[in-house]
């Protein structure tokens, strides 16, 4: 039973899973689990990189406890983030966190130069503040870039960096920078040129299941394990859940997590004003498929929340939570997700209430309500994006495929399927790491393709099903969004 290490680094957590392939299916255990937390050092918050790269190590030690017939390694992370080298390839400063506030303003700057529908036409991008193209410019206008840099990495490069010496990118990473032509997935010269960029540190980019190179030496000592080589996967996160989904036609993915990813794999890049109008992206997927989606938030508002109430002393436990937002009224208010006051606030809660008290809404009873509002929220956007991608693709969606941790929410399960008025299947809840796997064992000969391999997942990950609820209420409470929504626009 060939084995591969799947190593899925989020923005909250990250995990070393060990992956096997037998008989046509694919099997996953945890082997080590850990959080990955920003701090704050010289005025921007910063992931902890060393740290990190530590915790991936102590996951390979704990492989090379539990098998001996280990393949491959690699590795998948969230989008945007980078580091940079020198020609040493040392790292020199950790990685800023998407959620710093350096590139506010920036994004107008930008566009300035090159205007939206042109950036959209080259890149198939949606407008983020977070996207790399902005945290460069930013970090270049603040006097900030290293006049030794001479290499940048996104972050899972920084980890096979640490694994193999390997200092390429990967085309599924690349299209989250806002700089990589949708076309071509490859680094537009032109818009580095007009934006005064330094294209020359740019890594050269390959294709997921490409072999990076073989584990250092003392990596393998220290953990115990045999020879092996680290493949590149689909390095965005989405982009390997995608390849572990079991998506069926005319069917959505949506990747529950800190952020939500809800979208379509189409043929190729969707690059019309319909797309660009409602600002959706294009990145890239593996076996050269494009995934059409929308960057929402997530259940980071939630979570927010609860570390918050944790530190004002009222911790809530998640079952305890569950139990009070069923028992919470309805649809009392709403507040949108993707609004700048829910990005990265100081105090979430507080942001939450101002929000209601601004909008004339009713505030929450308890902490129950307060949750619900925000999960009942989540759903009533994603069923504004799924009419958006509809609209904007002339295909209609029939159903929802939740994947990623928050496929572990049945309260949002529920209410998404209420909202959108379609059905939803939940699972696989470890869909990034099955991605990961898959694109490793298709790269040893295991599996002859995506579609064959995720056939494999379908036989055992059928998905808990649920129906939609109450239309009459949710046609109303959609109504009451929207409107929300439009008077903030």
């Amino acid at each position: 039973m060939p084995a591969y290490v799947a190593v899925d680094l989020g923005a909250s957590g990250g995990r070393v899973m060990l992956g096997r392939v037998a008989d046509g299916r694919v099997s996953l255990e945890v082997a080590h689990r850990f959080a990955n937390i920003p701090y704050r050092a010289t005025g921007h918050e910063r992931w902890p990189l060393a740290t990190l790269l530590a915790e991936v190590r102590n996951g390979l030690t704990r492989v090379g406890h539990a098998a001996d017939d280990l393949v491959s390694v690699g590795v998948a992370t969230w989008g945007v983030d980078f580091g940079l080298l020198d020609a040493s390839g040392r790292v020199l400063d950790d990685p800023v966190c998407y959620r710093d506030r350096r590139t506010a303003g920036v994004v107008d700057r930008v566009l300035d130069i090159v205007p939206a529908p042109e950036l959209f036409r080259r890149t198939g991008s949606q407008v983020l503040a977070l996207n790399t193209v902005y945290q460069m410019v930013a970090q270049r206008d603040a006097g900030e870039w290293p006049v030794d840099a001479a290499r940048l990495l996104m972050m899972p490069d920084l980890v096979h960096q640490d694994l193999c010496g390997s200092v390429v990118g990967e085309v599924t990473m690349a299209s989250t920078t806002q700089l990589a032509d949708a076309s071509t997935r490859r680094w537009s010269p032109e818009l580095f040129e007009r934006l005064g960029l330094p294209m020359a540190v740019m890594p050269d980019l390959v294709q997921p299941g490409t072999r990076l190179g073989h584990l250092h030496h003392d990596v393998r000592e220290a953990a115990g394990l045999p020879e092996m080589t680290v493949v590149a996967p689909a390095t965005h996160d989405t982009a390997s859940a995608v390849v572990g989904t079991p998506v069926d036609e005319g069917w959505a993915y949506l990747s529950s997590g800190t952020w939500s990813l809800l979208g379509v794999e189409t043929a190729a890049p969707v690059l019309t004003e319909a797309v660009r109008a409602v600002n959706l992206t294009n990145e890239g997927g593996a076996e050269g498929t494009n995934r059409l989606l929308k960057n929402i938030a997530g259940m980071w508002i939630l979570e927010s929340c609860r570390r918050a109430w944790a530190a004002a002393g009222t911790p809530v436990a998640l079952d305890a939570l569950d139990l009070a937002i069923a028992s919470a009224p309805a649809r009392q208010a709403f507040i949108p997700p993707d609004a700048s006051p829910f990005f990265n606030p100081p105090d979430m809660p507080a942001a939450v209430t101002a929000f209601l008290g601004e909008s004339g809404q009713r505030l929450p009873d308890d902490l129950g309500g307060f949750a619900r509002v925000i999960l009942e929220s989540l759903a009533l956007r994603y069923a504004t994006v799924i009419s958006e991608i509809e609209q904007a693709t002339g295909q209609s969606i029939r159903g929802i495929r939740i994947i990623g941790g928050g496929s572990q929410n049945r309260f949002l399960n529920q209410a998404t399927a209420d909202a959108t008025g379609r059905e939803v299947r939940a699972g696989p809840v470890e869909a990034t790491a099955l991605g990961n796997v898959i694109v490793q064992a298709i790269a040893d000969g295991r599996f002859g393709s995506v579609a064959e391999a995720r056939r494999a997942v379908a036989r055992d990950e059928a998905g808990e099903a649920y129906e939609p609820r109450d239309p009459d209420a949710w046609a109303e409470a959609r109504a009451r969004y929207a409107q929300l929504e439009a008077d903030l626009a």
